[in-house]
């Protein structure tokens, strides 16, 4: 299906909606019924059609229709948080003594929910890097379920289920959304596991999204794959800059030309996105923080996959309880956003210059 397609006409009943060009916000949580017989029926299908907006709310369902489609998936569900939908999708799969095998270094709150939480019922960890197409097959042959988290990616530079992953999440707050003001996650799959997810821990823990906040993700979507292009491009010119840099003593990012991996990375996706990292060339914090609080036309914030570039330096992550660091100290996390990049490398030039 074409991507414009999806992203701006599929699921959009508009004969519907008095021919409203956007989706109206259906801002309410409950709906109600003229007769016994009617309100019987939909109960039956209340996670299809509207009854109670916790499980079913005509403005989330147009969102779930264009991201499930965007990632070759026959349904999907939208969640408050991307680690809500990563809790969620894992837990509707794995069992007490279960064993989850898991990239390196995952995302901290899902290796929070692999190491502190699963762990109590049993649940051991093993963790390996991934070939996914590899990976793929070889859980198909034992009969194990995979599940993978796109969000760097993005539908517009790969999709796993085309390559034999069974289940596709997304931290909907970064590329899906892309204007930094709404949190949410995404979880895409086979309509029969969507749907019993929604059954069980969806409505259970009732970690759902607004649709006051699925509209503002709809908006998003209009110009995801421009976004993504454009903030890709950017970071291949600002990658290029800092490849030769003295200040700069290594760079992770996947399309890197002296990547041991480029070759893996070129086969799963179509293009390398606009995050990345860098180990600065230093001996001292200070350095790393002048570095940082040099740069005037980047933000220095978590997250990403917004209009504005930032910057994220672990050193900033000190002896937080939140997160057990294993990452180096003079590692700076960079998000390249919409910016020229011309002005985002003369500001990195300065900003290295000075340390």
């Amino acid at each position: 299906m074409d991507v414009s397609y999806i992203l701006n006409h599929l699921g959009e009943e508009r004969e519907e909606y008095y021919g409203a060009v956007a989706p109206p916000v259906f801002q309410t949580s409950n709906f109600c019924f003229k007769t016994v017989a009617e309100m019987r029926e939909k109960l039956k299908k209340e996670l299809e059609t509207p009854f109670y907006s916790r499980g079913f709310n005509p403005t989330v369902s147009v969102l779930r229709k264009k991201v499930a489609a965007l990632e070759m998936a026959e349904d999907a569900l939208v969640f408050s948080s991307g680690s809500a939908a990563v809790a969620a999708a894992i837990m509707s799969v794995v069992k007490a003594g279960d064993h989850v095998v898991c990239v390196e270094k995952p995302y901290s709150w899902t290796n929070n929910l692999l190491t502190k939480y699963l762990s109590r019922y049993g649940v051991i960890l093993t963790f390996e890097m991934q070939d996914i197409a590899g990976v793929a097959t070889l859980a198909k042959s034992k009969n194990i379920f995979t599940i993978i988290d796109n969000s760097y990616c993005s539908p517009i530079n790969q999709q796993p289920i085309t390559m034999g992953i069974d289940m596709v999440i997304h931290s909907a707050t970064k590329y899906l959304n892309g204007h930094s003001d709404v949190v949410a996650g995404v979880v895409c799959g086979t309509k029969e596991r969507i749907m019993k997810m929604m059954a069980e821990e969806y409505m259970t823990i009732g970690g759902i999204i607004s649709a006051q906040d699925a509209a503002l993700i709809l908006r998003g979507l209009r110009t995801l794959e421009l976004r993504v292009n454009r903030s890709t491009e950017s970071t291949k010119k600002i990658v290029a800059f800092l490849e030769n840099h003295p200040k700069i003593k290594q760079i992770n990012y996947p399309f890197l030309s002296t990547n041991s991996q480029l070759h893996l990375a070129k086969k799963q996706m179509k293009q390398g996105g606009a995050l990345f990292s860098i180990v600065l060339n230093v001996e001292k914090t200070e350095q790393v923080e002048k570095f940082c609080d040099g740069l005037k036309r980047f933000l220095m914030a978590t997250s990403w996959g917004g209009y504005e570039s930032l910057i994220f330096p672990i050193c900033a992550l000190g002896a937080s309880k939140s997160f057990e660091n294993p990452l180096p100290w003079n590692l700076v996390r960079l998000y390249i956003g919409l910016e020229e990049a011309d002005l985002l490398i003369e500001d990195l030039k300065q900003a290295l210059g000075s340390i």
